[in-house]
């Protein structure tokens, strides 16, 4: 039987449904905290130590979650996805996907040098500029978003909406990353989630917010909709900027009707949108790992054991 390794710190709901499509295809998943990977270069061993696979590699790496912390913390996490790679272990998302979409400036630089539609954004460290570009961005009737550098799930996230709100204006560790505030399309507060796989759309959904923050962790419930050719588009065009096995592609309609890539996650849940939509995301996940990136002869074998 093949082995998938699985980076989580709390596999959770998500967790179980990647072991058993895993397991329908043959693998069996280990769940592995990247904090407790190491290198170790010493003659005679592997120079990666991957808990529970002690002098072996996985046949691949599925990667649901990186830890946060410190900047040496997070840089090692990321190494052991490089090396992992270079040692010719596939890797779901790679190492560098997740840099990229992890760190916002760079998701926003991509999409635009894309040439994809999204929201005006500044990322700079002077805060005197920062400043001037909010006040500038109010004084035109447009409100911002304040966004950390690094994070998920909407937290952290603060939307000014007038002079006073720049009282408090912080950087995220002396980074400032701000982001024109889109005015969505209809009543309340709402937009998109596109769910890509290798360049294929699988499933969207709508998220309405309680309030101006749309994240399902922050209360927002999830809506099925019909597949829209636009924002299917934009989707697999933002995913492919990136270079992602897959991802979830958050989209706005603003109020003249045009549609805005604001993010795109390389780590994406998937609960809520599995909660609305009649296609099992965790085997569409594991059925394109195991086609892709593992070979056919391993393939066949782990399948024929698993009968």
């Amino acid at each position: 039987m093949g082995r998938i390794a699985v980076f989580t710190d709390d596999p959770g709901w998500h967790g179980k449904q990647l072991k058993l499509a895993f397991a329908n295809l043959g693998y069996s998943c280990d769940f592995v905290s990247l904090t407790e990977c190491r290198f170790t270069m010493e003659p005679g061993q592997l120079p990666l130590v991957i808990p529970g696979f002690e002098g072996t590699l996985p046949d691949a790496v599925f990667v649901r979650g990186v830890p946060g912390g410190s900047l040496e913390e997070v840089v090692l996490y990321l190494d052991v996805l490089h090396a992992l790679k270079l040692l010719a272990v596939p890797v779901y998302n790679d190492g560098h996907a997740i840099e990229r979409s992890v760190d916002k400036g760079m998701t926003s630089f991509l999409l635009h040098n894309a040439g994809l539609p999204t929201p005006l954004t500044w990322v700079l460290r002077n805060r005197t500029d920062a400043l001037a570009i909010a006040e500038h961005e109010l004084k035109n009737g447009h409100m911002l978003i304040s966004k950390p550098l690094f994070g998920s799930q909407g937290i952290g996230i603060r939307r000014i909406e007038k002079m006073t709100d720049l009282f408090w204006l912080t950087g995220s560790h002396g980074v400032y990353y701000l982001q024109r505030f889109i005015q969505c399309y209809g009543t309340g507060y709402s937009d998109n989630r596109v769910f890509v796989i290798n360049g294929r759309v699988i499933a969207m959904m709508c998220r309405r917010g309680k309030s101006w923050l749309n994240n399902v962790a922050q209360g927002a419930s999830c809506e099925c909709i019909d597949v829209e050719p636009e924002m299917v588009e934009l989707a697999i065009q933002a995913t492919a900027a990136l270079n992602m096995d897959y991802a979830g592609v958050d989209i706005i309609r603003d109020r003249a009707g045009d549609y805005w890539v604001i993010e795109i996650n390389s780590i994406p849940a998937w609960k809520g949108l599995q909660s609305v939509c009649n296609v099992n995301i965790a085997a569409l996940l594991a059925n394109d790992l195991a086609s892709r990136y593992l070979s056919k002869q391993a393939h066949e074998i782990a399948v024929a054991n698993s009968r």
